[in-house]
């Protein structure tokens, strides 16, 4: 039952090896020849470890047994030219070693990337950013590192031992079996490492992505741990992490690292044999003097490597982990995608429909219940109701940022899920509470919203938004650098900046997201003024938190607990005695206006 277990576990790791070099071979092919020649280069640098070992032999016969130097002269040179050869090589290894593998690891890198750009709004709402940037990133640099670090590493070694094995054989057939068979015995302990790793690399992976967000968290949320004092809090909550994946380290080490000492102890008795049966075939006269120096030499610089071999066991299987982990991301699907037979959107509409849509983020806890509703072409309709009632959810399924749970949502009567995404998203500009900024300049974000837009478009847009004013207090104008997010900008400029991409892109549709309510009154008016530019001959959907910038919509409906409560316009719904859009504005305004 042993010796089965033990195959079995042979079979899985060798099958392991092969399933992850087959998953890497189209990230090598493109640079097999260097990857080639990578491989090529560690079998000199490898066996030429074997002369000096070799060279002993007739050197330490002629000086100390002979006591002639006169016909080994040249060994000493000999021994100097090999190294310096061997030195060169080596250069060359790990330069196209290094070369190689930056070029393997850049292409799953960017692999790892677009795959990211597929997930839907919900994927990444489950994870936190340590652990986007260790799946999608770190896992890459691992994996690709140890595949070629190793690979490499193992040729060497291989042939390393293949020639010292060599010259072992070649001063003491009856020396080397002892000691080879202690050398193989040295291998047994390995067998179990793996599965006593793998569970504690998944654990450590989640403590290493936490620490990454305390890191992210510390710098996207200083401001409020300065207002607040929060210093203690999160240095407390980041050393509580730091600790968990100290533990976990210690863990790994405890798990791997003990077999380089039993390796060195079970080794250490093959040194100990091959001295007490090597003074054996000395006195016997069955081994000279710099045959048994020889092989002891080479025995010492065999064993050095394989003394080692359990924290470079460590390492691949830890790189096979990194390998599977990349792939695992890789063939994850998105749940979010076209249907086989999706079309085009068009670019013009007649009619939005919700039909008794549904939508829950968890099971059995409905966020919206059976949503009917219907938009005609270029009116504004208005969305209002209490926090978490469902407003940002509503329409957060029009561009497919999740799918609805019940129902469906259709644009002329086809579903948007017949749609391809990418369509679908082309009719469609949102404009944000916190509109996301990337770093660079303000030029290239606005052209964000068409990367082809003629200069006469971008400065219309531009004028549109209102920026144009603010673009001239700016020494570098519109190519003036905003900071990571945004950073340098104020919040009214941001929202101008997002509204200026909105109208270059030129979306039919046209979602509002209380793009307005984190401003003050004076950022709000230029603001609004620019919004009023946007929504022009547009489907607009507008989530609004100030219900007198929603005056003139075509409609509003009241979303509360997920459900519409009441419809009508703003003159309609404020005749409404109790009703809830009037207790809203009342809410608001402090006293009741006069319908006009």
């Amino acid at each position: 039952m042993e010796k089965l277990s033990a195959a079995m576990k042979k079979r899985v790791l060798e099958n392991m090896f092969v399933k992850n070099y087959k998953r890497m071979w189209p990230y090598v092919k493109p640079v097999w020849f260097r990857a080639l020649l990578t491989l090529l280069l560690a079998i000199p640098v490898g066996s030429m470890d074997a002369v000096i070992a070799w060279a002993i032999r007739p050197y330490t016969d002629a000086v100390m047994v002979e006591k002639t130097i006169t016909s080994s002269w040249y060994i000493p040179i000999l021994i100097v030219g090999f190294t310096c050869i061997q030195g060169i090589l080596t250069y060359s290894l790990n330069y196209l070693n290094t070369w190689v593998g930056g070029k393997i690891t850049n292409a799953l890198k960017a692999d790892l990337f677009k795959k990211m750009l597929t997930f839907e709004t919900e994927f990444f709402n489950s994870k936190n950013s340590g652990e986007i940037l260790i799946r999608f990133s770190s896992n890459a640099d691992a994996a690709c590192a140890g595949l070629l670090s190793n690979l490499k590493s193992f040729v060497q070694k291989f042939f390393t031992s293949v020639s010292l094995t060599i010259v072992l054989f070649y001063n003491s057939w009856q020396l080397a079996l002892v000691t080879t068979a202690i050398l193989l015995f040295a291998f047994l302990p390995m067998t179990s490492l793996k599965k006593r790793v793998s569970p504690i690399l998944n654990d450590a992976m989640a403590i290493n992505s936490r620490l990454t967000t305390k890191y992210n968290e510390t710098y996207s949320g200083n401001k409020t741990i300065i207002s607040y004092n929060l210093e203690k809090y999160q240095e407390n909550r980041y050393l509580d992490v730091l600790n968990r994946s100290f533990d976990l380290q210690m863990k790994v080490f405890k798990r791997t690292r003990w077999l380089t000492p039993v390796m060195h102890i079970i080794l250490s008795v093959g040194i100990a044999l091959a001295l007490w049966f090597g003074s054996h075939l000395i006195l016997t006269h069955q081994l000279s003097a710099g045959g048994f120096v020889s092989f002891l030499t080479a025995l010492i610089m065999l064993y050095q490597p394989i003394k080692s071999i359990g924290g470079t066991y460590s390492s691949v299987i830890t790189s096979f982990w990194a390998i599977e982990a990349s792939f695992d991301m890789l063939d994850m699907k998105p749940t979010i995608i076209d249907n086989p037979k999706a079309i085009e959107m068009p670019k013009t509409h007649k009619q939005i429909k919700f039909n008794d849509v549904s939508f829950n983020y968890l099971p059995d806890v409905p966020v919206l219940k059976h949503i009917n509703l219907t938009v005609n072409q270029g009116e504004t309709i208005a969305i209002v109701g209490n926090s978490g009632g469902g407003k940002t959810t509503l329409v957060n399924l029009l561009p497919r940022f999740y799918d609805v749970s019940g129902g469906s949502i259709t644009v002329d009567g086809t579903d948007i899920r017949d749609f391809t995404l990418k369509s679908l998203r082309q009719n469609i500009a949102v404009v944000f509470q916190d509109n996301f900024l990337f770093g660079g300049t303000i030029r290239e974000n606005i052209m964000l919203g068409n990367e082809n837009a003629t200069e006469e478009e971008l400065q219309r847009a531009i004028k549109l938004a209102y920026l144009d004013e603010f673009l001239k207090t700016l020494q570098h104008g519109i190519d003036t650098e905003i900071g990571e997010r945004g950073v340098l900008l104020s919040g009214g400029q941001k929202q101008r900046v997002a509204i200026a991409r909105a109208f270059l892109k030129n979306a039919p549709i046209l979602v509002l997201d209380e793009a307005t309510s984190a401003l003050d009154n004076k950022s709000e008016a230029v603001v609004q003024k620019a919004i009023e530019n946007l929504m022009h001959d547009k489907t607009v959907f507008v989530i609004a938190h100030r219900l007198s910038t929603i005056r003139n919509a075509s409609k509003i409906i009241v979303v509360n607990d997920g459900q519409i409560v009441e419809s009508g316009t703003h003159k309609e719904l404020l005749k409404m005695e109790c009703g809830a859009y009037k207790m809203l504005y009342d809410m608001q305004f402090k006293t009741n206006e006069e319908t006009k």
